[in-house]
């Protein structure tokens, strides 16, 4: 484990200030029972949006002032995605989850903490738990905050109302050429919505009228059944291995990564 504090960090000519480096694990996977899992954690501060976008485009994912991504040495089948917007057509069962959901309304602004989505997160944690067997995580205000709302200049909440009651909270990343969803949370009441699908369309059309390229789901896991959604936003793009600063990123169509050429193409 290595741990450089307060170094200097450069990306896309910029820089952001390093306040922590550590890989985590292994620790028993989330995605895939059978596996282990490794992170690569970094704590940084003053990031530009151009340096998030060089981070996003490597396969780096953010909570707060975290970035993280996968270093697992055996596995290697966390793949990020991405949809590319101008190209993107939703699919019959797309339309109709977003139809379901034509009365909700979406509000976008910057990420904020109160009692009502600190409440929102808990009953849809509870039913995750209940449903998927997930650990409880009583989440507090000042975990919320730091989670979801430590200052960022590309931070943004996708907040979901029914009338004037929030049922769904959505936060993304905006990066000079991206929307990257980093977490959704909604009501239980609600899950014959399909909200979850919805919001995805939703944060595809936000970027088609900011004249975005791209929006990114985070990782697709093959073999990981909570993760075989992220397949159905097509045509989407996926990336290979995991660049370094210094490397130029590849991004190819589904059909030029086939599942067998995921192990051969990513790197420990």
């Amino acid at each position: 484990m290595r741990i450089p504090m307060h170094s200097r960090f450069r990306y896309a000519r910029l820089m952001a200030q390093l306040v922590g480096h550590i890989i985590s694990g292994p620790n028993q996977c989330v995605y895939l029972e059978r596996e282990q899992a490794s992170l690569e954690y970094k704590a940084m501060i003053e990031v530009t949006p151009e340096e998030c976008q060089a981070m996003l485009v490597r396969g780096w994912r953010r909570f707060g002032p975290e970035y993280f991504r996968p270093v697992c040495g055996a596995c290697q089948k966390c793949v990020s995605i991405r949809v590319p917007v101008a190209a993107f057509r939703p699919t019959h069962s797309q339309r109709r989850a977003l139809h379901k959901c034509r009365e909700v309304r979406l509000q976008v602004g910057p990420p904020q903490v109160d009692e009502e989505r600190i409440a929102l997160y808990h009953r849809w944690h509870a039913m995750r738990e209940d449903v998927r067997g997930w650990n409880k995580n009583p989440v507090s205000f000042q975990q919320y905050f730091y989670q979801f709302c430590f200052p960022h200049p590309c931070a943004r909440e996708f907040a979901y109302y029914l009338g004037e009651r929030l049922i769904g909270v959505g936060l993304v990343d905006e990066t000079p050429c991206a929307l990257s969803s980093i977490y959704f949370f909604f009501d239980p009441d609600v899950s014959r919505l399909s909200l979850g699908i919805a919001a995805a369309l939703m944060e595809i059309e936000v970027a088609r009228q900011r004249g975005l390229e791209h929006v990114y789901l985070g990782y697709w896991v093959p073999g990981c059944a909570s993760m075989e959604y992220k397949r159905q936003f097509r045509p989407h793009e996926l990336l290979v291995g995991r660049p370094e600063e210094n490397e130029e990123p590849v991004w190819v169509p589904e059909d030029r990564f086939p599942l067998v050429d995921i192990e051969r193409h990513a790197r420990p």
